[in-house]
C-alpha cells in the first residue's frame, strides 16, 4: 500500500476544479454537490455491487467495491467508488469498522468511521430540532391540533442503544411538556438521512423536508414540518450535507463517501449526488448496495434508480465459500460467536445446497434487467474444488460473468480478472433495465410482487393496523411511492432463521410508515427494530487510543 496522498493532489488527479474542492484538513475534502448537475449524458458507466445474504461468517461487499474501483484503474478505465458512511452504531457494536478490509481499504480509516466531515451529527439535529418542535407546539397552545397519540416522528441517536427504542417523553411536571410514547431510532434510519440521500440540489431538499409528516391532527390529517414551520432551519442546518466527501483508496483512487442509509430499516445505498458527482468526472461508478440483493440492491434499483435517472450498466454479485455453505443450514451460526471449524473444512454437498441462495440473488437482478457478474471472495482455506462448484452454479444460474476475487489480500492486482469481467459486461450493452412495479400499482400489489417475486413468500399477510394504513395512505393519494420494506437482512424473509432460498412462506407487515420527504413507503416485517442493541462482545471493547492520538482496534 502507497502513503495516503494529499487530498487536493488525489482532487487534482481525479480532474475536479480546484473551486469545487473544500479541504477538511489533508486526508478528505468535501465536493460541491451541484457537479452532480451534469452528470446524466456523460457516458460514465454504473456498476452496482451486492451480494448474497449476509452471514456473520462474511462476505466482503466492501472489500469487493473498494478492489474492483482499483483494478479497474489497473486496467486504465478511470473509475471511483462511492460508498456509505459507516454509523457509529455498528463500528462500536457487532460488525466493527466499515472501511474495507486488508489490502482494499479507504484511507485513513479511523476517519472514516469516526464522524467523518459531521454529516451524521447534522442530520441527527435536523432529525431532533423536528421533534422539539413537535412536543413544544402541543404544549404550547397546539396552534396546529396536533393529536399526541398520532405523532409517529422520533429521535435518533447514532449509538446502538435499545433501552431507547420505547420510551415516555414529556416526564417531570406541566414545564416538560405534555407525556406520550415515542422512542429513538438509530441515526440512518431517520427520514432526514434519505431525505439527504436522494436530494437532487438544495431547493429539492427544502422542498423535501416541507413535506415530512410528524403525524395527524385531531380531524386525522396530516401534519408537515413546513406547517410547523421548522422545515426552513433544518434545511439551514443542513445546508453542507449536500456535499460528497473526497477520500481515497490504499491504491489512491478517488472514493466519494455520503449518507449511511441502513439496507434492512432504510433504502441502503450512498446518495444520488454522490453517485452523480463521480459520473462527472469519472469513466465508471463502482456503487455498493447494502447487504444482499434482495435489499440494498433491490431498493437502488426500484427508489434510487427513480429518483438519479442512472442506471446500472452490470452488477457484481459477491459469495464466498463459507457463507454459502451456511445458507446450507448444516452450519448454524451466531452473531459475535467463533465459526465452526467444520465450516472451513471441504464440504460439497453442503456448498451446493447453499447456492440456492446465489441462484435467488440473481434471479432478482435478472428481474430487472441487469446482467450480473459473480465475484468469489477467496479465503485461505477454500480448495479449488469448493471455488470451481461456485464458478460452475453461478454459470448455470445466468451469471453474465463469474471471477475469483483475492482484493483483500493483494489490492487492485487481486481484482483484475473480475474487473476485466465488469468490463466486459458493462460495455456489452446487455443491460436492459425495468423496475419490478410501476408507480400506478396498487400498495397491495407492490408488496405482492416484492414478497413472491424478490423474497420468495407465497402471500402476504397485513396486520389490522396495516390494513387501516393501507386505506388511509391510498385515501391520501400516497400509494404511490414506491416501497422500502424494512425486514431482516439474514434472510430473503422475514425471519432470521429461514436459511438459503425459503418459498411459499407467509410474509407478514405489521404497520406501514409514511416517509412523505424521502418520497416512498416504509412497511415493517416480522419483528424487524430501527434501534439495534449492543451484544455480549461489542466492539467498542477492542478500541482505543494512545497518548500520540493513534486509535487501535479499529477494524
Amino acid at each position: 500500500m502507497g502513503r495516503i496522498q494529499p487530498i487536493g493532489d488525489v482532487a487534482r488527479d481525479a480532474g475536479l476544479p480546484p473551486e469545487a474542492v473544500f479541504a477538511h484538513g489533508t486526508t478528505k475534502a468535501k465536493v460541491d454537490h451541484r457537479l452532480g448537475a451534469a452528470a446524466r449524458g456523460t457516458g460514465a458507466r454504473t456498476v452496482l455491487v451486492t451480494a448474497i445474504t449476509p452471514t456473520p461468517a462474511g462476505e466482503g461487499k466492501t472489500v469487493t467495491t473498494i478492489g474492483l474501483s482499483m483494478a479497474l484503474n489497473r486496467l486504465g478505465k478511470r473509475a471511483v467508488c462511492t460508498l456509505r458512511q459507516p454509523s457509529m452504531g455498528p463500528v462500536f457494536g457487532v460488525k466493527g469498522g466499515g472501511a474495507g478490509g486488508g489490502k482494499s481499504l479507504v484511507v485513513p480509516m479511523e476517519e472514516l468511521n469516526l464522524h467523518l466531515t459531521g454529516d451524521f451529527h447534522a442530520i441527527g439535529a435536523a432529525n431532533n430540532l423536528l421533534a422539539a418542535a413537535v412536543d413544544t407546539s402541543i404544549l404550547l397552545d397546539n396552534p396546529l391540533a396536533i393529536d399526541p397519540e398520532k405523532v409517529t416522528w422520533r429521535r435518533v441517536l447514532d449509538v446502538n442503544d435499545r433501552a431507547l427504542r420505547e420510551i415516555r417523553v414529556g416526564l417531570g411536571g406541566p414545564k416538560n411538556g405534555i407525556p406520550r410514547d415515542s422512542g429513538f431510532d438509530i441515526t440512518p434510519a431517520s427520514e432526514v438521512m434519505s431525505v439527504v440521500g436522494l436530494a437532487a440540489d438544495r431547493g429539492d431538499l427544502r422542498e423535501r423536508l416541507g413535506r415530512v409528516v410528524i403525524g395527524e391532527d385531531f380531524h386525522g390529517h396530516p401534519v408537515t414540518a413546513e406547517r410547523l414551520g421548522v422545515a426552513g432551519a433544518m434545511a439551514a442546518i443542513l445546508r453542507d450535507t449536500l456535499d460528497p466527501t473526497l477520500m481515497q483508496t490504499c491504491e489512491g483512487t478517488p472514493a466519494l463517501v455520503h449518507t449511511g442509509p441502513f439496507a434492512n430499516i432504510s433504502y441502503g445505498n450512498c446518495s444520488v449526488l454522490a453517485d452523480r458527482v463521480a459520473a462527472n468526472f469519472a469513466e465508471y461508478v463502482v456503487t455498493e448496495a447494502g447487504f444482499g440483493a434482495d435489499m440494498g440492491a433491490e431498493k437502488y434499483l426500484n427508489i434510487k434508480c427513480r429518483v438519479s435517472g442512472m442506471r446500472p450498466d452490470a452488477a457484481v454479485v459477491v459469495a464466498t465459500v463459507r457463507a454459502l455453505k451456511t445458507h446450507s443450514g448444516h452450519f448454524p451460526l451466531k452473531t459475535a460467536a467463533p465459526l465452526p471449524p467444520e465450516l472451513f473444512e471441504e464440504n460439497l454437498e453442503a456448498l451446493e445446497e447453499g447456492c440456492c441462495n446465489l441462484e435467488a440473488q440473481l434471479a432478482t437482478l435478472a428481474r430487472h434487467g441487469v446482467p450480473a457478474v459473480v465475484a468469489v471472495n477467496r479465503f485461505p482455506t477454500d480448495t479449488e474444488r469448493e471455488l470451481e462448484l461456485i464458478c460452475a452454479k453461478a454459470r448455470e444460474f445466468g451469471a453474465a460473468g463469474v471471477a475469483v476475487s483475492e482484493v483483500f489480500e493483494r489490492g487492485g492486482e487481486g481484482g483484475v480478472a473480475l474487473a476485466g469481467e465488469v468490463a466486459r459486461v458493462a460495455e456489452s450493452g446487455a443491460a436492459d433495465f425495468r423496475f419490478l412495479y410501476e408507480d400506478d400499482d396498487s400498495l397491495q400489489e407492490k408488496l405482492w410482487k416484492l414478497a413472491t417475486q424478490v423474497y420468495g413468500a407465497g402471500s402476504v399477510q397485513l396486520t389490522p393496523r396495516a390494513t387501516e394504513q393501507v386505506r388511509r395512505l391510498e385515501a391520501a393519494g400516497f400509494d404511490k411511492l414506491p416501497l422500502c420494506v424494512a425486514k431482516t437482512q439474514y434472510s430473503l424473509s422475514h425471519d432470521p432463521s429461514f436459511k438459503g432460498r425459503p418459498s411459499g412462506f407467509v410474509f407478514p407487515i405489521r404497520e406501514i410508515r409514511l416517509y412523505a420527504g424521502a418520497g416512498f413507503l416504509v412497511p415493517l416485517a416480522g419483528n424487524i427494530m430501527t434501534m439495534p442493541g449492543l451484544g455480549r462482545k461489542p466492539a467498542y471493547r477492542q478500541i482505543d487510543v494512545d497518548g500520540e492520538g493513534v486509535i487501535q482496534g479499529l477494524f
